[in-house]
Order: structure tokens, then C-alpha cells, then sequence
């Protein structure tokens, strides 16, 4: 048993065919069935069998997948420990829904300051993969929804900062200056998103969720910062953190439209492996979130392109501050 062997085996198992196996492995899929099949062998297990169009593991398989993916993860775990005492570089993967990843990496540069030796990785990702990337060791740490209280007993998650989101949109829209504006009357606009198109796990997608919108048009850009510039050319509406307009909102190039039911309060948070699985920097930077030094650097920072590189008080006062200046800048 090789752990390329049970890295094939956990893919399938996760991925649900051989074939999205090997795509993630690069390798062929003759290549990752004799590797199942040599697990298959040696176990005398089927692991898995077929199902309509997937796969559906045996008991012996969802035993296995659940150690091997431990095994590999203990495996990453030496190698980093290794690496560390020979003087190579730290890593820590970060995972993060989209508008979370343009947002942090004020914060992300002002922890990697305290540490020379460290380097971070920030990859996006939609939030309902949180807690599969965590627990396979694919990412130390995903900041942004709550991964799910199904896995609390394996992931750790603080909440590090409560945010406020507002509908903008350019001055000489419709809607603009109209008091209470109901939120059906928004199914008829054109909505302006980043990347993905629209992921249920945030704010835009649980707002068309709660109201029961289903906009048929809805224009995605590469960036929320080229939402944010899309929405202050007059192309659309956009829903956004309060703080990412600001100065725009001052500038009179957006206003907000008062829309009941907003702004709306969303919490981001930080979520590593328990305290005994969890990578030491990781938990590190979980730490930091938390932190007024944290919330500063991402209050005074703009949303960009993402980057490859507990005082709840200060957190509530600093976004209901922001959200009051808007307010106030979009009065008449």
C-alpha cells in the first residue's frame, strides 16, 4: 500500500469517477485504476462499485476513505515538519469564497509582515468545499462562511469579522432616492457579480435566496472590483460590502438604493483542523483574524484581484460606522 495508491483511491472516492480522478492527478486513468486495483488486492475489498453514472463506495470503502484521507493528510504533515527544520520556507494554503479573497489580502500582508520565513497561498474557492478541503488537507485555513456545524467536531471556526452589505448602483438609476424599495421590484434589474456567477454560499445568492429572485439578467465579471466599476458606469445594480464603495459613494459616482431588508449583516469566519491537526502558522493567521490590526488592514484596504501570495466590539462598530457614512453620503 503506497500513499500514491490511497491518493488515487481518496479522489475517486471524493471525486466520484476515475476519470476526475486522474484530470486532478494529471495522470492517465489506466494509471489511477491499477492503482485502486492494487488496493483492491491487497485489502480484499471491492472499495467501490458502480452506481447509474458514479460510484458507490463499499463499507470497507468509507472506512478506508476516511483513514487514507488522514493518512495523506499525516504524510503533509511530516513533510512540512521536515521542511521546517531544514530551513526551507513555511506554507500556508488559504482558501477563500471569491469577494472574500479580493478583500484579505491587506490582512494577508500585514501577518506575513510579522514573519519573514512564511509563505501563503490564496486560493478561490466556492464555501461549501470549506470543510472537504480542510479535512483533506488541501487548504490550512478557508476564510469566509461557516463551513457547516455538521463537521464542528473537526473543524475549528472563530468568527473574525461582521460585515454590512448595500445595493449600489450609479446616481441616475430608477431607483435612486426612492425610500423602502421592495426587493421584487429588483428581479427586473440587471445584477452585477464577480466571479463565480452566482454561489449560494454568499451574500448575493442567500439575498435572490431569501427574496425568491431569479433575475434572468445577470452580468459576471473577472473581479468585484470590475463589478464595483461596471455598477458606477450605470450597468446594473450590485449588492457589495459597504466599506469596498466608500469613497465612491463620497465621490457621488454610486449611490445606495434603499432596499428593505438591508444592509445586511454577514459574518466572515476563520476555519482551521482542530487544535491537535491543525498546521501551527495556520492557526497562527486564525489568531491574527481576530485581531483590530486585522479588521484595520482590511477596512483601509480595496478590493483587488486575488493574490497567490476575538474583539467582536471593534469589528460591529467599524462596519456600522461605514454603513452610516454611506448613508449619509447618498442623502441628498
Amino acid at each position: 500500500m503506497t500513499l500514491a495508491q490511497l491518493q488515487s483511491f481518496v479522489l475517486v472516492a471524493r471525486l466520484g469517477s476515475v476519470k476526475a480522478a486522474a484530470a486532478q492527478l494529471e495522470v492517465t486513468e489506466p494509471a489511477v485504476s491499477v492503482a485502486v486495483a492494487a488496493l483492491r488486492k491487497e485489502l480484499g475489498d471491492d472499495l467501490f462499485v458502480r452506481e447509474g453514472r458514479g460510484i458507490a463506495l463499499t463499507p470497507g470503502g468509507r472506512r478506508l476513505a476516511a483513514l487514507a484521507s488522514e493518512i495523506l493528510g499525516l504524510a503533509e504533515q511530516a513533510r512540512r515538519s521536515v521542511q521546517d527544520t531544514a530551513g526551507q520556507p513555511r506554507r500556508v494554503q488559504v482558501v477563500a469564497t471569491n469577494v472574500v479573497a479580493e478583500h484579505i489580502g491587506p490582512l494577508i500582508e500585514a501577518f506575513t509582515a510579522r514573519d519573514d520565513g512564511l509563505e501563503i497561498g490564496v486560493e478561490s474557492v466556492p464555501g461549501a468545499s470549506f470543510a472537504d478541503r480542510l479535512e483533506h488537507r488541501q487548504a490550512d485555513i478557508a476564510l469566509g462562511p461557516h463551513p457547516g456545524p455538521e463537521r464542528a467536531n473537526a473543524i475549528a471556526t472563530v468568527p473574525f469579522l461582521r460585515c454590512r452589505l448595500i445595493i449600489v448602483a450609479a446616481p441616475g438609476h430608477r431607483l435612486s432616492g426612492r425610500p423602502e424599495v421592495g426587493p421584487a421590484e429588483l428581479a427586473t434589474e440587471r445584477w452585477l457579480v464577480g466571479p463565480p456567477d452566482i454561489d449560494p454560499t454568499t451574500a448575493t445568492g442567500l439575498f435572490f435566496a431569501r427574496n425568491g429572485l431569479t433575475p434572468s439578467d445577470i452580468s459576471a465579471y473577472a473581479s468585484h472590483a470590475a463589478a464595483i466599476a461596471a455598477a458606477a458606469a450605470g450597468d446594473g445594480i450590485l449588492l457589495t460590502l459597504a466599506h469596498s464603495v466608500l469613497d465612491e459613494v463620497r465621490r457621488r459616482a454610486l449611490t445606495r438604493i434603499d432596499v428593505r431588508g438591508t444592509p445586511i449583516e454577514e459574518m466572515w469566519y476563520a476555519s482551521t483542523l482542530g487544535l491537535e491537526r491543525a498546521v501551527p502558522a495556520a492557526l497562527a493567521l486564525q489568531r491574527f483574524a481576530t485581531t483590530s490590526d486585522a479588521t484595520q488592514a482590511i477596512s483601509t484596504g480595496r478590493a483587488g484581484t486575488v493574490s497567490t501570495r476575538v474583539r467582536p466590539k471593534v469589528h460591529v462598530t467599524l462596519w456600522r460606522s461605514v454603513a452610516e457614512e454611506i448613508d449619509a453620503a447618498s442623502t441628498p
